[in-house]
């Protein structure tokens, strides 16, 4: 099985990286996208893309504007994935600009995904057995996609839990599960009212 190809487009307007020396050895290929008043790089980024030879190259724009760098990356994304359509492409950027860009990429079945540094890619993260989803866990997801939407009162938030199981807790199954939200913190009630401390993520 071959390994597919991860070009690494670094957006160095945006984000100056120190870890780009994890990417040596690896299936990477980097391209570091400077614009044209950055006429000078680090000695640092320097030496850690010539560690990785023909897999890394600058790449300078002529003329500077709003978002010119955005576009560039967006076109070699356009250009690399039309030759290697098997590939995943990493932005290296804080801008947020691009996640709609990233997101037509995934209906076009083209795997692209942005970063704020190198070692957030997930090549670099383990992949861990996913453990089978707990009652519990499944209200907390259901609570964070609400988002705004998210039940005020205690009433509705049982009959809400409730629904989720499609209406088949047991009254002491859904009590148990009521009491472990507030054990947790995750639900404070305050009279009949609810508030919560979700996490940001499970």
């Amino acid at each position: 099985m071959t390994t597919r190809t991860n070009f690494v487009l670094v957006d160095f307007e945006n984000v100056q990286p120190k870890d780009i020396g994890l990417l040596k050895d690896g299936p990477f290929k980097v391209k570091v996208f400077l614009g044209p008043n950055q006429s000078k790089v680090p000695v640092s980024l320097a030496a850690a893309l010539q560690s990785l030879g023909d897999n890394a190259e600058y790449i300078v724009l002529e003329t500077a504007g709003n978002n010119a760098l955005d576009f560039h990356i967006a076109y070699y994304i356009g250009v690399l994935s039309a030759v290697e359509p098997t590939a995943f492409f990493h932005i290296i950027s804080k801008d947020s600009g691009f996640d709609p860009l990233l997101k037509h990429l995934k209906g076009k079945k083209v795997f692209a995904q942005r970063s704020i540094c190198i070692g957030d890619i997930p090549y670099f993260k383990p992949v861990l057995p996913s453990a089978p989803e707990t009652p519990l866990d499944a209200v907390v997801a259901d609570l964070i996609r609400r988002k705004a939407a998210k039940p005020r009162t205690q009433k509705t938030l049982l009959s809400t839990i409730h629904a989720l199981f499609n209406k088949e807790l047991s009254e002491q199954q859904l009590a148990d599960l009521f009491a472990s939200l507030c054990k947790r913190g995750i639900v404070k009630i305050d009279g009949s009212k609810v508030s919560y401390a979700l996490p940001t993520k499970l």
